[in-house]
């Protein structure tokens, strides 16, 4: 049996392999909050017995060492990552590559696949009831995507280079001699940025892959390989490199998920003005009205991981502004998932009762679609800056505007500080743009203005878009 667990919002998925009949399962690539993955082993009467993981990883703080704490399995990673940048400092079972784990009559068998990072292992998983000899099943990891490959840069600029030639090596020989229908499991889906040009689709077959993936194609040079590889990396994520070296330390063990005290206005505040960072999960337009100065606009949802990790300072207590309970308690589980633990508690009341006791408001002004063109047409003090990713800037902009990807906003906001006049922010719906101008308020950046609906408004109201 193979059980799919998926993120949305880091696009991440991690696996069950089980054999039902010997009641025993491994669990690959898990994330940081076990629940699911107990809940799921508590349901069938399945003991998890191994914990696996594919790298070293660096969009998300693994769950490996807290789940096999929790349950008392073995934790097994891999033992190629010897004298590189990045090493396992905690205790572990080290596998090499051909290592194999029985789990009743499924065997799981280590293929290293250097390339998106120096120790990266897929497993080929065998099922025993049906052939002892050819695999069903490849857990992929971060090598092989559906329609994509693992970025090969996450080292830097010196390694990437050696990198991409080692995942060409990967590519040419490790597949080579794998069945067409082996079908393919892989780490991440599309919206990750572990690497490019990913399929919407959670699976595919070898088969498949080698007739429409770009990066498998058997005429591929490798030099060509490189070139099309590193040309086509997707935004580097500042805290990758945390992630990184989080995941090799270890993250700290849990015990499950922080528990959430609910803070009266006072305490709130207190905390707030002592330094503790605010998120407010509320949407744009109650996060536009009002919010508590120098908060962070982060919308509940599936994007909170996402959003966090790209723009929220590390190391430092956190407070969170929730529309209700649960958006706070799901808020929690999503921070954890990229080692922001330290959430001391959310406002008690919601932000109603911040108003009540009369306590400082910012606000961001909002602008509609219509008005900010005429502006446009006749003001010359307004600058649009654009927080979309690259394909979506590509495929049709306000012209004129300045395209600044929101996640690369906490490290360019000199490049605005400059600008005379307002700044119009504008991304797809409203979502990043509120978060792009909680960033720039709390960076003294305070000319912004918020467009309502983003560019799906824009384009709804007939407002010409640019692709030059």
């Amino acid at each position: 049996m193979i059980e799919r667990f998926e993120d949305p919002g880091l696009s991440q998925y991690s696996y069950a392999v089980a054999c039902e009949g010997a009641g025993e399962m491994a669990i690959v690539d898990p994330r940081r909050d076990v629940d699911a993955y107990l809940a799921f082993s508590a349901a069938r009467e399945l003991r998890i017995t191994h914990v696996l993981e594919t790298h070293i990883h660096a969009d998300f703080a693994s769950g490996a060492r807290e789940l096999a704490w929790r349950t008392g399995a073995e934790l097994c990673l891999s033992a190629c990552d010897a004298g590189e940048l990045y090493e396992v400092q905690f205790p572990h079972r080290e596998l090499r590559d051909g290592d194999e784990i029985a789990i009743g009559r499924v065997r799981i068998r280590a293929l290293h696949t250097p390339g998106h990072t120096p120790e990266h292992l897929a497993y080929l998983v065998f099922d025993g009831a049906r052939s002892a000899s050819v695999p069903m099943l490849m857990l992929s990891g971060d090598f092989l995507f559906v329609g994509s490959l693992g970025r090969p840069d996450l080292l830097g600029e010196e390694a990437k280079l050696g990198l991409a030639r080692r995942l060409y090596t990967s590519v040419r020989e490790r597949l080579a001699g794998l069945p067409d229908g082996l079908e393919i499991a892989p780490g991440h889906g599309a919206g990750s940025m572990c690497g490019a040009g990913m399929s919407g689709r959670a699976v595919s077959t070898l088969g498949f892959e080698r007739i429409a993936n770009p990066y498998l194609r058997a005429d591929l040079s490798e030099q060509a390989f490189v070139d099309a590889i590193l040309g086509n990396v997707p935004p580097f994520p500042d805290y990758y490199r945390r992630m990184k070296a989080l995941n090799s330390q270890g993250p700290p063990l849990l015990g499950g998920l922080p528990a959430l005290e609910a803070l009266p206005p006072d305490r709130f505040r207190l905390l707030a003005d002592q330094g503790h960072i605010v998120i407010d999960l509320r949407d744009q337009l109650s996060f536009g009205a009002g919010h508590i100065p120098a908060s962070f606009g982060i919308g509940a949802g599936g994007s909170v991981s996402t959003w966090a990790s790209w723009v929220v300072p590390y190391g430092q207590p956190l407070l969170l502004v929730a529309p209700g309970r649960d958006d706070a308690e799901a808020a929690v589980r999503s921070l954890v998932r990229v080692g922001l633990d330290d959430v001391r508690g959310c406002l008690a009341g919601g932000f109603e009762s911040w108003i009540r006791a009369g306590y400082p408001l910012a606000q961001t002004a909002q602008v509609a679609p219509g008005a900010l063109a005429q502006r446009l047409a006749h003001d010359g003090h307004i600058h649009v800056v654009d927080v979309r990713t690259a394909g979506e800037w590509t495929e049709g902009h306000i012209a004129g505007a300045r395209h600044v990807m929101g996640g690369e906003l906490p490290k360019r906001v000199d490049e605005l500080r400059g600008l005379s006049g307002t700044i119009a922010l504008v991304c797809r719906g409203g979502y990043r743009s509120t978060v792009a101008a909680s960033v720039l308020e709390r960076a003294g950046i305070a000319n912004t203005v918020n467009v309502t609906g983003g560019m799906r408004a824009w384009t709804h109201a007939g407002l010409p878009v640019s692709q030059e």
